[in-house]
């Protein structure tokens, strides 16, 4: 139906001009107006057809503009047109086009007691049982101090970040060299639990502490996938609900757009487990 009245809007909108049209030769026609009254009334008469008709075209303007912008429009790109766009509009339009990701910061500390702290979009779940993550970093092509530390002492803190850390944990991702602490650079604050030997980062609502298992090298791009355990949960009592799910909203935890977006998502509603339909099979005629 919506299809149908898109394309027949014009006929449909012009039905009130026409109307309008046929009134208008009536009166002068078959009515005589022109010749039978002031010239004034003439003037009233002509700008007031002016105007009506103008008003008339504006509104079909309107609703024709109102109807093309419902139309969902998409701009499509080949491999060929992707290897060819900027780096930085390509960098801008691949870390973005595959959604929202999760927003955290990693937090190590060298051999020599150096702390590191740097965000990471890359971080999701691999298993519950045991509770693995996994994330992505590329050591072979730009230094990681992150990456150092880990293959020096096996572990390492993952802290969600929130709404009032965005900007801190976002500077986080600057180059500093080895010798100099992103804490030292930012407003962020180390934080030690439980002896673990890396830091954690104060006021992140969620903190992990993780122990490296393994890593695979990806030969297509240079990065290293890095497994990891979860040996440590820590979990704001309100943000943890009965049934073990985690209400990020009630942290103001944020996610990342592409690499440079924070994005605070809203829940909407949480479902039950999805189970098959039952089938039901067409008649047949």
């Amino acid at each position: 139906m919506k299809e149908k009245f898109k394309k027949f809007r014009f006929i449909v909108l012009l039905i009130p001009l026409g109307l309008f049209i046929r009134f208008v030769d009536q009166k002068v026609i078959q009515d005589d107006f022109l010749s039978t009254n002031a010239i004034e009334d003439h003037y009233i008469f002509i700008v007031s057809l002016v105007v009506i008709v103008m008003g008339l075209l504006a509104a079909i303007f309107y609703f024709d503009k109102q109807s093309d912008s419902s139309e969902l429009k998409m701009q499509h790109f080949d491999i060929d047109e992707i290897q060819g766009f900027s780096k930085l509009y390509r960098i801008n339009l691949i870390n973005s086009i595959t959604g929202y990701k999760s927003a955290n910061m990693i937090g190590t500390k060298s051999s020599l007691g150096k702390e590191n702290v740097a965000i990471f979009s890359s971080i999701t779940h691999l298993g519950s049982n045991p509770a693995l993550i996994h994330f992505t970093l590329r050591p072979n092509i730009v230094a990681s101090d992150t990456y150092n530390n880990i293959k020096e002492n096996k572990v390492f803190t993952v802290n969600n970040v929130t709404l009032n850390q965005v900007e801190q944990a976002h500077h986080s991702s600057a180059k500093y060299d080895e010798n100099i602490s992103e804490f030292d650079q930012t407003l962020l604050e180390p934080e030690y639990r439980v002896d673990w030997h890396a830091p954690f980062v104060k006021g992140s609502p969620i903190a992990l502490g993780c122990s490296y298992l393994n890593e695979y090298e990806i030969k297509e791009n240079g990065c290293v996938l890095i497994i990891a355990v979860i040996e440590h949960i820590f979990v704001e009592d309100e943000l943890l609900q009965k049934d073990g799910w985690v209400k990020l909203e009630s942290g103001e935890v944020v996610a990342i757009n592409g690499l440079d977006g924070y994005a605070l998502p809203k829940l909407k509603k949480r479902l039950e487990y999805a189970r098959p339909n039952e089938i039901r099979r067409k008649a047949k005629s």
